[in-house]
């Protein structure tokens, strides 16, 4: 596979994701870019969502994870029905009935002006790492395949990247992106598709046998009850699965943006409803070929795991061409809908969380927004290269689960208010939201240490449940 080749189909997929950002940014106003005029069609958005759930990082990892943890991811996805179903019922309903543009907005109308200046900081730091992380993953594979033979720098790159999502974001936003990340949801799936037919008939399996195969390999064990301080241990996995869809759809502004953006809450509800359905196959799907990409892995005597596993199948020389082609279209369509959605959020959380830029003149709302826009993709650009200054896997993947640990504030929150009918003294809670995350952290390193208690994922729960301590801690008791 040639570099000329690779950079004919990028060339090609971004002229259409052009070519619909076109189509879709007649109208360039605010309202478009913030909440797509609330027109956008529920299926479209549903469907779209997919591939913004499952980001470059999913896109490689979840069928790399397989050896190390079988199909116990599968407990976590069934988790997030529970989390989605929360999300239609409780909280998509509160964030119509307040008519919200940004969703920390609710901080400010429950507890005060740092409690909501809190949360949204750390959406943004968090969706800045995050979009980061992953468009670096990307722009490593591009620079790999394609760039480094033509002598082109890292730098120029990762300008490429951001400056294509750019140029299709920055007029309409939200409402271009409803319909690119629909086109890139349906790219990543026919990536898959394809990936798992070649391998299988690259072993003389039929679809039949392939499925039979996976199941009666040692991969596909599902459910894990037996040992309590496993990372696999079905309780935990599913309630982690349950708070972390919450936290990481509900309480985001990337995810929640896209729902707002429908015309009315039960369009909004009918797409999370069909969403979550959905998400549930794709991932099984996934785990159904990363258990695949072992198996031929075993009998071709393919050394590489984990993240490295489905690259190097890909592009294996009894692999057709086209495989190693949609690996890396389905790998960056993954990273895309993820990172142009994110740098839309980004915008619009700064625009209307920090700026307040609906208290200004129209023309200035304007000018404000599209100088954010791009002060977030400069933002991007110079984080991804400090990525690659940095230069060690283990610190970067360390720094995105970081990331991680500051949605748990936002459950605690969230949490707080809309379950108690508490204040609180407002101008403490910064120390609250601080050490919630530093004492989980502190609570990871020990545990196993002091007790030999492993925790995974649930480590957002405890988070967020050290975050409602604290909150109870500065509650308004003169009110009680």
């Amino acid at each position: 596979m040639t570099p000329t080749l690779i950079i004919t189909v990028l060339v090609a997929y971004f002229a259409l994701l052009i070519l619909i950002s076109k189509i879709t940014s007649k109208e360039d106003d605010n309202e478009s870019f913030f909440l797509g005029n609330r027109r956008s069609p529920w299926y479209i958005v549903a469907f779209g969502m997919i591939g913004a759930s499952l980001s470059g990082v999913t896109f490689i990892s979840v069928p790399g994870w397989v050896a190390s943890s079988q199909f116990s991811y599968f407990q976590m996805v069934l988790g997030y029905l529970v989390g989605y179903a929360v999300i239609a019922t409780v909280l998509m309903p509160m964030y119509y009935r307040l008519n919200l543009t940004s969703i920390y907005t609710y901080l400010e109308d429950r507890f005060g002006f740092w409690s909501y200046k809190s949360g949204a900081f750390y959406f943004l730091l968090s969706r800045t790492i995050g979009a980061a992380f992953r468009l670096y993953l990307v722009a490593n594979v591009l620079q790999i395949l394609v760039f480094a033979a033509w002598g082109i720098p890292f730098a120029l790159t990762v300008a490429l990247t951001i400056a294509l999502i750019w140029v299709y974001t920055h007029k309409a936003g939200i409402k271009t992106i409803i319909w690119t990340d629909t086109l890139q949801t349906l790219f990543m799936l026919i990536a898959v598709v394809l990936c798992f037919y070649y391998v299988a008939d690259a072993m003389d399996f039929t679809l039949a046998t392939a499925i039979e195969q996976i199941s009666l390999s040692e991969y596909s064990k599902i459910f894990f009850f037996e040992d309590v301080s496993s990372a696999s241990f079905f309780p935990k996995k599913f309630f982690a699965g349950a708070f972390l869809a919450i936290v990481m759809t509900g309480l985001d502004q990337d995810m929640m943006q896209k729902n707002l953006s429908c015309p009315s809450i039960k369009d909004a509800q009918k797409n999370m409803f069909w969403f979550s359905i959905v998400l549930v196959f794709v991932n099984l799907l996934f785990l159904g070929l990363g258990a695949l990409l072992y198996l031929f892995a075993n009998e071709f005597g393919i050394s590489a795991t984990g993240d490295d596993l489905f690259a190097t199948v890909a592009m294996h020389e009894n692999m057709p061409i086209a495989v190693g082609l949609f690996f890396l279209l389905g790998l960056i369509a993954a990273a895309y809908s993820s990172a142009d959605s994110a740098l839309t959020a980004l915008t619009t959380s700064l625009c209307v969380d920090f700026l307040e830029i609906e208290k200004r003149e129209k023309l200035m709302q304007l000018k404000i927004r599209k100088q954010v826009h791009i002060l977030f993709s400069v933002i991007l650009f110079l984080v991804i290269l400090l990525f690659k200054l940095i230069n060690d896997e283990s610190v970067i993947s360390t720094l995105f689960k970081v990331a991680g640990y500051t949605y748990g504030p936002l459950l605690g929150m969230y949490a707080f208010g809309l379950f108690t009918k508490w204040q609180i003294k407002d101008h403490l809670i910064i120390p609250v939201v601080v050490l919630a995350p530093l004492l989980t952290y502190i609570l990871q390193v020990c545990a196993p240490i002091f007790w030999g208690f492993n925790f995974g994922f649930e480590l957002l729960i405890v988070n967020g449940f050290l975050c409602f301590l604290g909150m109870m801690m500065i509650r308004e008791r003169s009110l009680e």
